[in-house]
């Protein structure tokens, strides 16, 4: 069992290392999976039911839950009432997917009382669902008017809001700001620039976009420094704490709304767009549907074809007429990513690079450069430098077909770059700079001149010296006293020759008492050796004389072979244990004993008592049957008649109940005798009892009364 156990602790010690760190991925069949079970089908607010439908539509899943039918009269419920504005504000959104049958008076009745309500909203939350109900009416009936007359005055109200550093607040009478609440700020401005019946003064636009890049001032590097950044907020505003996640994916809606409707240019840096990309593809899969919403959402704006499009126009008109307004977009990250980030030599895998967009689209034509790649313990000189990775058509991979000669068995930084083919695509992507990715290079590592000898000194002698074949199945078997030493070495080389260092040497010593001695075999330069002076180790070993058997572990995560395997055993003569030596411990309990099976349980029962003879026995039955015999007896010199039996129907049947009672007296006496406890006849003779008395005393009452009578007559 320790050896199963030590091989166990060996493997996961290996995987734990090579699974140390992950490299952000796209959207994957992992999240449509996820997808599917978060979003079941049943929502109990049509807020969830759009975050379904919207996390449907984006993932382009194809066996989805139809929750059209009530969805859509739960949208025609909410439209033709007075609902609350969020529920109004979802209502919209989920008719924009589902496109249910709703009349053109009922949208023009709806705008007509959220124009109403532009000025008398009070928070900046109440401000987003009215803007943003109006901008969804816009695009579902383009007839309906939904313009604002005065929406200069709306974009004040709301950059009144605005703070110093880029944040909002959420209302007017509350000092405290909030990231969380600048993303909603952003949005509500850009519906309010769709909505404007004139031109929305650029000044104030300007101020905007200078209010976003002091915005993304702020942000955050996350904990390790691989250029993934995010925003957080902060208590305020007598809000609850809003999650780093849902407060990034609010910013990201924002700040692409607002580019999607203004002109001009905003000069967010790529790195940190590309770093917000990293944030939400390293979460993995969010375990709540609303975190899962988040963050397919907010990847799938970061990926939105239209600002591809607006790209490409801004592209034309800063060439050609650069005196015209122009769209402006958000730059779409690009991911680079790898299937495998541990790599075989004696497999001789190919280092294998894929680019796409966070949702899993092919990028446009690039090359991806190695710049260098190092190894992590001498990170000054590099073992690759300026390797251009070859693509495959077919597979849409780059690809590095075989490590340089100079690369071998060990933990290594690869350096990437992405270079566009065209040029002007920079300003569509974002790529960010040098990517630096953890690899690990396996093989397998050759055992070879393992020796095993005791010595009388240092120096040794032939006699006593034994070659061990580690890779086989032989063991050795020595002998030795307190006055000698064991020496043990061996060498180990990777697949290239060098000379391997691995994390884990261990030689263990078990004596057949089941005490263990664990050594940690030391790397003398070229070779692994231990010298083993059992003079000094007496006190260690408890004085304990006897079989010891020994065996050697080697474990590395980039050693393909790495082993737990017995050398023999050793005969080892100590002296007596003196008086003051230490006292040998008690063992240690194994935790997987409890689960080994139990000894069994011998249970000795006491002999049975000697019982009386059958003759005896039955001697004994006569005289417990004589007093009843006495009874009857007793019943016939009375004279006991039924001349006095009640002849009407109620006495007579108390007086029936009666007999039947005291014959279940007598009954219960029996089954004692033959079947029941003593608790049990107690418990019916209780009830028994209780009966009895009630009809008895009735048919005594009866009977007295009928005596009175006879003898008043």
């Amino acid at each position: 069992m320790a050896t199963n156990l030590a091989k166990f602790l060996l493997l996961l010690y290996t995987l734990s290392i090579c699974n140390a760190v992950t490299i952000p991925t796209p959207i994957s069949d992992s999240h449509r999976s996820a997808a599917l079970q978060l979003f079941h089908g049943s929502s109990s607010s049509l807020e969830e039911t759009y975050e379904a439908l919207r996390v449907f539509e984006i993932l382009a899943l194809e066996n989805k839950p139809d929750v059209s039918a009530t969805a859509c009269q739960n949208v025609v419920e909410n439209l033709g009432s007075s609902s609350s504005l969020k529920d109004l504000f979802y209502a919209l959104k989920v008719n924009g997917i589902l496109k249910c049958k709703v009349d053109k008076g009922v949208f023009q009745d709806t705008a007509s009382r959220l124009k109403a309500s532009v000025n008398d909203a009070n928070t900046l939350v109440d401000i987003y669902y009215t803007i943003g109900s109006l901008v969804l009416i816009k695009d579902q009936a383009p007839d309906v008017d939904v313009l604002l007359a005065d929406a200069d005055g709306t974009f004040h109200s709301i950059k009144a809001l605005s703070q110093s550093d880029g944040r909002w607040r959420y209302s007017s009478d509350n000092p405290e700001s909030s990231t969380y609440a600048a993303g909603l700020a952003l949005e509500a401005l850009a519906g309010v620039i769709s909505l404007a019946s004139s031109e929305i003064d650029q000044s104030r636009v300007n101020t905007v976009k200078s209010d976003i890049l002091k915005l993304f001032d702020s942000i955050q590097k996350y904990g390790t420094d691989d250029g993934t950044f995010y925003f957080d907020d902060k208590f305020g505003g007598g809000r609850e704490h809003e999650g780093s996640l849902s407060t990034t994916s609010s910013v990201v809606r924002g700040v692409t709304s607002f580019a999607a409707v203004t002109s001009g240019k905003i000069d967010l840096p790529g790195d940190k767009v590309l770093g917000l990309a990293k944030f939400f593809l390293g979460i993995g899969v969010p375990g709540s549907a609303k975190d899962f919403f988040n963050q397919v959402e907010s990847l799938a704006l970061l990926e939105s074809k239209r600002q591809v499009l607006f790209g490409k126009i801004y592209n034309f008109i800063t060439t050609y007429a650069s005196n015209i307004l122009f769209w402006y977009r958000v730059p779409i990250p690009l991911v680079l990513s790898l299937p495998a980030t541990v790599y075989s030599l004696s497999k001789k895998d190919q280092l294998k690079v894929t680019v796409n967009t966070v949702l899993g689209s092919a990028a446009p034509p690039l090359t991806v450069k190695l710049i260098r790649a190092f190894h992590t313990d001498a990170k000054g000189s590099a073992v690759i430098e300026g390797k251009e990775l070859q693509y495959d058509q077919s597979s849409g991979l780059h690809v590095l077909s075989v490590f340089p000669d100079n690369v071998d068995v060990g933990t290594y930084v690869f350096v990437f770059e992405i270079v566009l083919h065209d040029s002007g695509s920079e300003n569509d992507y974002a790529i960010g700079g040098q990517i630096h990715v953890p690899i690990y290079v396996t093989g397998i590592v050759k055992v070879s001149n393992a020796e095993i000898a005791v010595l009388d000194s240092d120096i040794g002698s032939d006699e006593t010296q034994k070659t061990l074949d580690l890779a086989g199945t032989g063991v050795v078997s020595l002998s030795a006293n307190h006055l000698q030493k064991l020496r043990f070495s061996f060498q180990l080389t990777t697949p290239h020759g060098r000379a391997f260092k691995p994390r884990q040497v261990l030689l263990k010593l078990r004596h057949e008492t089941k005490y263990e001695h664990i050594f940690v075999v030391r790397n003398t330069g070229k070779k692994f050796e231990i010298i083993l002076d059992f003079l000094g180790l007496v006190d260690k070993f408890y004085y304990l004389s006897g079989r010891y058997d020994f065996e050697l572990t080697v474990g590395d995560a980039v050693m393909e072979n790495s082993f737990l395997r017995p050398l023999g055993h050793l005969e080892l003569d100590l002296p007596e244990s003196p008086e003051k030596a230490a006292r040998l411990p008690p063992l240690p309990v194994d935790p997987y004993s409890r689960y080994e099976p139990k000894a069994e349980i011998a249970h000795l029962f006491r002999a049975p008592e000697k019982r009386p003879s059958q003759n005896v026995s039955l001697a004994f039955l006569i005289l417990t049957l004589l007093p009843f015999i006495g009874f009857l007896v007793g019943l016939l010199r009375l004279g006991v008649n039924f001349k006095n039996f009640p002849s009407l129907a109620v006495p007579a049947t108390y007086a029936i109940l009666f007999q039947l009672g005291v014959a279940a007296v007598l009954l219960l006496y029996v089954l004692f005798w033959l079947k029941l406890d003593l608790f049990t006849t107690l418990k019916a003779l209780g009830f028994l009892g209780a009966f009895l008395l009630f009809v008895g005393h009735r048919i005594l009452s009866h009977l007295a009364s009928t005596s009175a009578k006879l003898k008043s007559a």
